[in-house]
């Protein structure tokens, strides 16, 4: 969900601070290759990661590959598909970014012919429009050009240029991290330091596709002999120290991320070190997981994950009421977050509150088939919270939307319901003119306020339909149902489920929609689209 809920609360360390504004941000996309030239296909790539890294020099605020990835997956959109303007539109929206800079790219003879154009967001208006031709061979010089009308410096072209590796190591660093299988990226980037040893983001792609794989081992010797001069010194030990922490290294793993947030307090330094003490156990000296996860929360209170591993941490510490405080806090902020919902059950049924806990994990179990599978496994006398819950953080952060307390700061002795269906009905108006960016600030101002508001789940599920993000709609849509059951949610449950190419599901919920309302006519044009397939 790209807009995130977020309240500050009171309460000794409970006090969560506000962080500034992220500055505007450019966001580079992988260049079109005009005639799909074989011989230049990594060059789409190539011209995202170039003009990046020259605008980075240059003293703009780029968007890094790895920040671009992680928008890549929240969306799920395939790395290498077609992207439409408004899924553009959205990934720049998603990490934070003020203007996008799109182009193509084409060969005449040896002569590369580049054109960029920088789109500003908030008004649709091409604030730069450049053409570029030069010969393969001069292809960092091109993109520097470039770079330079889109952001103006006085830094030297030699000073930019010199941070350039050869061409030919360049090409098989890119042909390596768009490589189609792990074995031929690994040729392309043993390559790559073979020849220039010094290279080294290609230790850091090593890395990823290592732990992609599992093998911690290879991946932390990957990204060990990056030197702490190096410009990429600080990723390469964040990535070790997450090798560190699978390969149950926990001592080696605390001083790596312990030096980490002693030199930079980062929120994402700070959890793994719950993480480690969570594991290995702590002591008063090293402090307890529940310190660094509240010192991570403070840092960046918009990320759930943070609060649910502070939640998930007094739970293990058999601390129900400080369990549900801080779990409450994370579904509120991620209504579909399936774990958050079985602990807080776990938490209320320790509590007392038996109903409410029944609710909760009811919900995580249509949010997630593992409490399903759980619940009929379970032992008397075991457990009821699975291990191992809580939640590493890499050391790419996308940055969250618009914070929520401003409105509910101004409105404070506003009524609670009250206030919400103000949101919701603003929400209803936005979604209805097609204003879905708008709709989905609205929508989750009430959802903050009654997290299970079910019909601002089912618009917020409309949304995410609309705009095809298929997995966040059948979550929202799933919690609309578990809030209240209605025709209309399961026809739109129904119409994801198709899109999301299942139809037997599909099929299942146009059936239930129709046995609540059998005048539905969204659930008969889903059964008619099921049935001309």
């Amino acid at each position: 969900m790209i807009v995130v809920a977020v309240l500050v609360v009171g309460g000794g360390n409970r006090n969560l601070q506000a962080q500034p504004p992220a500055p505007a941000r450019i966001l580079v996309m992988p260049f079109e290759n005009v005639k799909r030239e074989g011989r230049i296909f990594w060059l789409g790539e190539a011209s995202a990661v170039l003009l990046t890294d020259d605008l980075l020099a240059l003293g703009a605020n780029a968007i890094t590959r790895p920040e671009r990835q992680a928008a890549f997956e929240r969306l799920q959109v395939p790395p290498a598909a077609a992207l439409s303007d408004a899924t553009v539109i959205r990934i720049g929206q998603l990490v934070g970014a003020a203007q996008i800079i799109l182009g193509s790219l084409e060969l005449d003879n040896d002569t590369l012919i580049v054109r960029a154009r920088s789109i500003a967001l908030d008004t649709g208006r091409v604030k730069t429009d450049v053409t570029v031709r030069g010969p393969i061979q001069q292809l960092f010089e091109t993109f520097h050009q470039i770079a330079r009308q889109i952001a103006p410096s006085t830094r030297s072209t030699d000073e930019v240029l010199r941070l350039q590796p050869p061409i030919a190591v360049f090409e098989n660093y890119i042909k390596g991290i768009l490589a189609e299988t792990p074995a031929t990226a690994i040729n392309y980037l043993n390559a790559v330091l073979k020849e220039q040893p010094t290279f080294d983001r290609a230790r850091l792609a090593l890395w990823d596709i290592y732990a992609e794989q599992n093998d911690h081992q290879k991946a932390l010797a990957a990204v060990t002999p990056v030197p702490d001069d190096s410009p990429w010194s600080r990723r390469a030990r964040f990535l070790a120290g997450v090798s560190q922490l699978n390969l149950n290294r926990y001592d080696e793993a605390f001083a790596t991320f312990k030096a980490l947030a002693d030199a930079q307090a980062t929120p994402s330094a700070l959890n793994n070190l719950g993480v480690v003490q969570l594991r290995r156990g702590s002591t008063p000296q090293t402090g307890q997981p529940t310190y660094y996860f509240n010192k991570a929360a403070e840092a960046d209170p918009d990320d759930p994950d943070y609060l649910f591993n502070l939640g998930y941490a007094y739970w293990e510490n058999r601390d129900p009421q400080a369990a549900l405080y801080w779990l409450r806090e994370a579904v509120r902020r991620n209504p579909a977050d399936g774990d958050a919902h079985f602990v807080l059950g776990a938490a209320l049924a320790a509590a007392g509150n038996t109903s409410e806990a029944a609710r909760e994990k009811e919900l995580a179990k249509r949010l997630s088939s593992t409490y399903e599978a759980l619940d009929k496994e379970k032992r008397p006398g075991a457990d009821t919270v699975p291990k191992g819950l809580e939640r590493v953080k890499s050391d790419v952060e996308l940055p969250h939307a618009e914070r929520i307390e401003k409105t509910i700061a101004t409105s404070e002795q506003r009524d609670q319901a009250e206030l919400a269906q103000f949101h919701l009905d603003r929400g209803r108006r936005l979604f209805r003119d097609e204003n879905d960016r708008e709709a989905v600030v609205e929508l989750n101002r009430a959802l903050y306020l009654s997290p299970y508001l079910a019909e601002a789940h089912l618009l917020l599920g409309r949304v995410h339909l609309r705009t095809g993000r298929l997995h966040d709609a059948v979550n929202a849509l799933k919690i609309s149902l578990w809030s209240a059951e209605t025709a209309d949610a399961h026809a739109a449950l129904g119409e994801a489920y198709r899109q999301s190419n299942d139809p037997t599901a599909a099929r299942g919920e146009a059936e239930r929609a129709l046995t609540l309302d059998p005048s539905s006519a969204e659930a008969k044009a889903l059964v008619a689209r099921l049935n001309s397939r």
